[in-house]
């Protein structure tokens, strides 16, 4: 299978801000990548809106076996299983966590960005935490990966 994404970004809801800036480097600098933020097709098929600030809140509150949850974790997954890297942005919550455990064992290449609020011995998966969106990009611009 060809990949069609050099990079998966994986995160939380809630890090929306965050995730949107690291995606608008990306797209400056034309790198193809997977943002489930961006993925407004899955959403659609789920029937969500993929803009929706409440977003977050309202999918909690779905039961696992709801048809809209099965759609978004296809999508995503594919999105992931389609990409040559990983990058996880901080804080991420349990299921960006588990989206870079997946990717490590798939032998994606893995970064991070932001701050931990502890270490664990568990971001050794990472080939790089980068502290700043500077350091990514200075990586993107002159790194092959």
């Amino acid at each position: 299978m060809n990949n069609i994404y050099k990079f998966f970004i994986a995160g939380r809801t809630r890090n929306r801000e965050n995730i949107l800036k690291i995606c608008n480097i990306f797209e400056e600098l034309h790198i193809s990548h997977y943002c489930f933020l961006k993925n407004e097709e899955s959403h659609r098929k789920a029937g969500l809106d993929a803009n929706d600030k409440n977003l977050a809140d309202k999918f909690e509150k779905f039961k696992l076996e709801d048809a809209r949850v099965r759609t978004i974790f296809e999508h995503d997954l594919n999105g992931e299983k389609n990409s040559d890297n990983l990058l996880l942005v901080l804080p991420a919550g349990k299921s960006a966590h588990i989206e870079a455990g997946i990717a490590y064992g798939l032998g994606k290449k893995c970064y991070a960005i932001g701050e931990y609020d502890v270490t664990d011995s568990l971001y050794l998966i990472f080939d790089r935490i980068f502290k700043n969106e500077k350091e990514l990009k200075e990586f993107l611009t002159k790194e092959k990966y």
